[in-house]
């Protein structure tokens, strides 16, 4: 060991036959940088980390002498430890070195040390403690100081932006070769993440914020590697592909965060506490324009042919249905087909309220004008269907109240 170990407080990590903290550098055709790196980080830890430490070297089938020199630095220090895999992948090294390891917290960066060591203790202390579940180096934090070209930094924020956009994430940098997680915690969530490459860090931080783990974020200095061997095209191309699994698997109910969330997770502090009304608003709110517009189009196809009573009754219906479905996958995060009848027809009730409002406000439109334009009825319901989306809204809040997903 780097150092001798240190018994972690009470409520931590609790006892572990290994170091606290293991510290995997993925690496691929590294000859050049390695040793220097792996000195440099062996030095930082034996003078400034108060935990007993190891530097896992993980080689994804490197074609140079990479893992000649990682067994070289591995003899002549101590603390050292070598991991060789026949088939490449950042996240298919992290995946074997972490839910192997014996340490109490896991850790990983990139072998470039692109990120200032400086950042190392906030981000594993809190694991350590046992306050958070994983920590993330941020370089997109407002008080991070990064170096990096115009390029690289437009391509880093928009996918944050499409993450937050697609699939709701709360955390501010996905990719960031800088993260931790406690071990007892990576080898159960660990084995979910389908990727094995550079968009495992999203997935696996997408599955952790949905089954209600603590994600902890330390702003980092960062200074980019001119000589990076990351294919930027590739990597992007991949990530899009990544978010649109992950999405889908979401969405589809397919992967199995109830499982996760029970064994994990941190639940409310007060039970039925529904969480981000916020965020929920603004999903409600899309889903309720486009069914809004569905509602519309539905309404003014179908007024020649059946009327305006049967018409706003078939319309309203359908997009109920629709709108109710939407809202519990989209809105309220509830996943899979358990329920899903009985929100349906609890939806339905709710729906009867909105009926009641519409054809209400139908019949009393008729007798104090019996002549009024489609377009005017139509007004007047879109105007009453207002009053009913408010009710809605409150209405599903409560369908939902003990079923959502950490979607916030």
């Amino acid at each position: 060991m780097i150092k001798a170990a240190t018994a972690p407080e009470r409520g931590g990590v609790g006892i572990v036959s290994g170091p606290t903290l293991d510290i995997v550098i993925p690496v691929y055709n590294e000859e050049a940088d390695l040793d220097e790196c792996v000195r440099r980080l062996h030095r930082f830890l034996s003078s400034e980390v108060p935990y007993s430490a190891r530097i896992t070297i993980a080689d994804n089938a490197s074609t140079d002498a990479t893992l000649a020199v990682a067994y070289k630095v591995a003899l002549e220090l101590d603390g050292i430890r070598v991991l060789h895999l026949d088939e490449k992948g950042r996240g298919r090294a992290l995946r074997s070195a972490w839910c192997a390891s014996d340490a109490a917290v896991v850790a990983y960066m990139d072998v470039d040390l692109s990120t200032d060591l400086n950042a190392l203790m906030p981000l594993v202390a809190p694991l350590v403690s046992g306050h958070s579940d994983v920590a993330i180096g941020s370089r997109l934090s407002r008080t991070s100081r990064v170096v990096r070209g115009p390029k690289r930094e437009f391509i880093s924020r928009s996918y944050n932006l499409i993450l937050h956009a697609s699939l709701q994430t709360k955390f501010s940098d996905a990719q960031c070769g800088f993260k931790a997680m406690r071990t007892s915690v990576a080898r159960q969530l660990l084995p979910v993440v389908e990727d094995s490459e550079w968009f495992f860090d999203t997935e696996m931080l997408v599955l952790a914020e949905r089954i209600g783990l603590r994600i902890h974020e330390v702003p980092v200095d960062w200074i980019d590697d001119p000589d990076s061997r990351v294919d930027i095209v590739d990597t992007v191309r991949k990530d899009l592909l990544g978010v649109w699994r992950l999405g889908r698997a979401l969405a589809l109910g397919t992967l199995p965060l109830d499982e996760l969330r029970r064994s994990l997770g941190r639940e409310p502090l007060v039970p039925g506490v529904p969480r981000g009304m916020i965020g929920q608003l603004v999903r409600f709110g899309i889903v309720g324009v486009a069914s809004t517009l569905a509602y519309a189009l539905l309404y003014l196809t179908l007024h020649a042919a059946i009327g305006a009573q049967a018409a706003n009754f078939v319309a309203l219906l359908v997009t109920a249905i629709l709108n109710t479905a939407a809202n519990r996958a989209f809105t309220f995060g509830v996943r899979g087909s358990a329920h899903a009848a009985k929100h349906q027809m609890q939806g339905l009730l709710i729906f009867g309220v909105g009926l009641a409002l519409t054809s209400g406000s139908l019949l009393v439109l008729h007798q104090w004008a019996p002549s009024t334009t489609k377009h005017v009825e139509l007004a007047v319901l879109v105007t009453a269907n207002l009053v009913a989306t408010i009710i809605r809204f409150v209405g599903l809040r409560w369908v939902f109240r003990n079923n959502e997903s950490v979607v916030r």
